[in-house]
């Protein structure tokens, strides 16, 4: 990468005109990493969903981001076809010899779905219930060597948010792709239910999760104390819902704390050169 010329960064927005805090938060990371690191910066957001907006193979970094809706319903459609041929572009540039500026991929939440369904890496489904608050998030065994979890805790707690879930991982296809399962959701072995897959390193460039690593807490906790959210919260999944979320958004070392780390370990990791923090 020439030194001089800026990052440059394409955020994939699929929340199809949505209001949401994810935008935001994504924005905020990559603009705090590249002020951190004194990087020249150029940020290009696409509309996905509603504009059928998808960047070229030009981008450095690619961050595509959770959505409403249903990852399965989509198959098909318009805009999931711009989508993988999006993603086909840039898998092909990795995988040429003569293109050593490799492209790097974070997928979070709804992108995460519609990808693992895409290359079959296991079954996407409707959850029983909505799955909603802060929740730890529990390695497995290759997430001890992954460079985008260094620093956290195992578990560690993350933003989930989603009515879909990533199980029955397909371990022939998952070993063909060489792809690995980092992390699951909570571990409760008394619990006869299958485990969602809330990590995935599907490539040495493209890494996704099923929770949201860009939550950050003050922007929820705004977010969640304004009468018009909290009523919503309350009435679809109880007062004590709502007070616990307040109550672990207010913990330094859970949602802050993934924050703090996933997505910029990432950056780090994709920027491809030793960064020092100014003095």
């Amino acid at each position: 990468m020439n030194l001089n010329s800026p990052v440059k960064v394409a955020i994939l927005d699929l929340y199809d005109g949505v209001e949401n805090q994810g935008m935001r938060c994504i924005r905020e990371i990559v603009h705090q990493f590249a002020d951190l690191h004194q990087l020249p910066l150029q940020l290009d957001e696409f509309e996905v969903r509603n504009k059928l907006e998808v960047p070229d193979t030009s981008y450095d970094v690619y961050i595509s981001t959770g959505g409403p809706g249903s990852p399965i319903d989509s198959e098909g459609s318009e805009w999931e076809t711009a989508y993988f041929n999006w993603l086909h572009a840039v898998e092909t540039h990795n995988t040429q010899s003569d293109q050593p500026h490799k492209k790097y991929i974070f997928l979070i939440c709804h992108s995460f779905q519609i990808v693992s369904r895409y290359l079959e890496i296991g079954h996407v489904s409707k959850r029983r219930s909505t799955s909603f608050g802060v929740f730890p998030i529990h390695y497995l065994e290759d997430a001890q060597r992954e460079p985008v979890f260094e620093g956290l805790t195992d578990p560690f707690y993350a933003v989930d948010s989603r009515d879909y879930q990533l199980t029955q991982p397909n371990l022939q296809r998952i070993r063909a792709l060489g792809a690995k399962i980092l992390a699951i959701e909570k571990n409760r072995p008394h619990v006869p239910m299958e485990r969602a897959i809330m990590a995935i390193r599907f490539n040495e460039y493209m890494i996704g999760t099923q929770f949201h690593p860009e939550a950050d807490a003050m922007g929820m906790l705004l977010h969640l104390q304004s009468p018009e959210r909290k009523a919503v919260v309350i009435e679809n999944h109880g007062l004590a819902k709502w007070e616990s979320m307040i109550e672990q958004l207010n913990d330094p070392d859970k949602i802050m704390f993934t924050n703090a780390h996933v997505i910029p370990n990432f950056l780090q990791q994709a920027v491809g050169r030793t960064l020092t923090v100014p003095t």
